[in-house]
């Protein structure tokens, strides 16, 4: 096996969550892990970049959402996929390595973090995945992009109401949008039942049997086309809630 003391944490966790990795993978997650800890020093990629919590706190994570929702059959092994917020890759590049069928799309603002992810995706060999730079605000207005996703994901720490705006008008009509959250998961479903509604879609919430903190996914089900003015200028859904 590939690395398989370094990645030790990686491999159990996986086996949990039944998405077992071949040596092809984890030499991805290998090179994947090896350019996180290089670019860290230039560029503030995650809070810690100790291999035992990159590996349990964000390779496996990203695992077990991807594993929930390809037990809900929400994420299907050709999905068009778009990450949102990318930052590092998560969710969006290790769900890409477990299941390489993937279409996948990473939005992200910060030019130094696409530049990342561009030498990431290099590493692990996966030049098909495209990278975006810019604003969901701005780029949910994109006719090549506004409704064209089977499934949108964000790791992103913001209220979900804030979330729904920038997420949803990816999603196709009949897709799914999906964000992990935490204990406040109660009431920021009940904020955001008006922004739901404006936007097109309902959810329901599936708890992600993940180590530490519990954890619920928030999949968001887009039932209508959002109206055109959504997602609102930048910096507005998360000033401005709806």
């Amino acid at each position: 096996m590939v690395c398989s003391g370094v990645l030790e944490p990686l491999f159990g966790d996986a086996r949990r969550y039944g998405v077992p990795l071949s040596e092809a993978q984890s030499a991805q997650f290998a090179a994947y892990l090896r350019v996180l800890q290089d670019w860290q020093a230039r560029v503030n990629l995650v809070g810690d970049a100790a291999s035992d919590v990159v590996q349990r706190r964000h390779f496996a994570e990203s695992l077990a959402l991807g594993a929930l929702l390809r037990e809900r059959e929400v994420l299907r092994p050709d999905a068009r996929v778009l990450d949102v917020g990318a930052g590092a890759g998560f969710p969006g590049l290790p769900l890409r390595i477990a299941w390489p069928g993937l279409r996948l799309t990473l939005l992200e603002a910060t030019a130094k973090k696409t530049a990342f992810l561009a030498a990431a995706c290099e590493a692990i060999g996966c030049p098909d995945v495209t990278i975006l730079t810019g604003r969901a605000e701005t780029l949910g207005h994109d006719r090549a992009l506004r409704g064209q996703f089977d499934l949108v994901l964000a790791r992103a720490v913001a209220p979900l109401r804030s979330l729904a705006e920038l997420m949803l008008p990816f999603a196709r009509v009949g897709g799914r949008a999906a964000t992990p959250k935490g204990s406040r998961v109660t009431q920021e479903l009940t904020e955001a039942q008006t922004a739901l509604a404006a936007l097109g879609a309902r959810a329901v919430t599936l708890p992600l049997p993940v180590s530490g903190a519990p954890q619920t996914v928030v999949v968001m089900i887009k039932t209508a086309a959002t109206p055109a003015e959504y997602p609102r200028k930048d910096g507005v859904p998360r000033r401005s809630p709806l």
